[in-house]
């Protein structure tokens, strides 16, 4: 989602949640809640199927509240009531099936075994991918690449996981010549944000979209005239307030696993959209940088290894390739 560049923040509508995921949207939005909010959006993540199902009288006694309450959950996911959140979530069901709805398994639990574990795994992911991909603002995308194909210089900040991400992001934007740089130190990001400029862009990736470091660094960015953009999965976080462009994914925690999986695949996803997306850009130019960068990285590898991999050139028209495993 694009924000006023002239209003770094304030009062903010709801995101609607027609037209989406329902649950994707109550997720993201749960930790903005309040507390009597978030106990009715935890018994419809439990169990959407059957809260589809019951009155509003009925969700209201089972989460010990109002009906007045579950009419204000609603709106603030982004519904104007009740009906339309038991709709909402039956299309949820027509869509991905009543046992991928619920999704009662896919927490890890202490005494599920290896092969169960692999299978959670990698269906949590798998789900966080394609429900990334699903759910990307489109328009903010391109927005995001138009910036990013003018900018003057690329300063990327993450912590913990997310400085992974923005590592890997560095890499693939230097890969085809644009000037990226990641700071997953938080004093080195703010000291360069310090000497950011209107000709500049600056991201933040934070999956909780609380990480103080990487939010300081983003708003000092914007108070020097850099353009910002947050990737986060909570669209009302403070990474959000803070950017002018906004690149949500859509990623489940759960225990065992909290900042280390799901959220680390799904910033990839964008990662890898907005990387494919601007080297798509000027085509030419990405290409050509593509095939140095490659035969640079594959001077360093065994004579062996080059002599089963030799350089490989594009055919005309196809999608460059990612950075070369080395």
């Amino acid at each position: 989602m694009a924000r006023d560049q002239a209003a770094p923040g304030g009062p903010r509508q709801p995101e609607p949640a027609a037209g989406t995921d329902v649950l994707i949207t109550i997720r993201a939005l749960a930790p903005t809640l309040a507390p009597v909010e978030k106990r009715v959006a935890e018994a419809v993540l439990a169990d959407p199927l059957g809260t589809a199902m019951q009155s509003i009288s009925e969700l209201a006694a089972s989460c010990g509240t109002s009906a007045t309450t579950v009419v204000r959950f609603c709106r603030a996911v982004g519904l104007p009531g009740y009906p339309e959140l038991r709709l909402a979530l039956a299309a949820a069901a027509a869509h991905a099936g009543a046992s991928a709805v619920a999704e009662p398994g896919h927490d890890i639990l202490p005494g599920d075994d290896p092969a169960t574990i692999a299978k959670k795994i990698a269906g949590a992911d798998a789900r966080a991918v394609t429900d990334t991909a699903e759910h990307l603002d489109i328009g903010t995308l391109v927005q995001v690449v138009d910036v990013l194909a003018a900018a003057r210089r690329i300063d990327i900040y993450g912590v913990g996981a997310s400085g992974y991400v923005a590592l890997d992001l560095q890499l693939k934007l230097q890969r085809i010549g644009k000037p990226a740089f990641a700071w997953p130190d938080p004093h080195m990001a703010i000291t360069y944000a310090a000497l950011l400029g209107s000709e500049d862009v600056a991201l933040g990736l934070s999956h909780t979209g609380t990480t103080v470091d990487t939010i300081e660094a983003l708003r000092e960015a914007r108070r020097n005239g850099a353009t910002t953009v947050a990737v986060t999965n909570h669209p009302r976080s403070p990474i959000a307030d803070a950017a002018q462009f906004v690149l949500l994914t859509a990623a489940r925690e759960t225990a065992f696993r909290s900042g280390a999986m799901t959220s680390r695949i799904a910033q990839l996803t964008v990662v890898d959209c907005l990387f494919v997306v601007l080297a798509q850009h000027d085509l030419p130019a990405s290409r050509d940088a593509l095939e140095r960068t490659f035969a640079a990285a594959q001077a360093k590898r065994t004579r062996r290894a080059r002599l089963r991999q030799p350089p490989r050139r594009p055919a005309p028209g196809a999608e460059p390739s990612g950075p070369a495993a080395t």
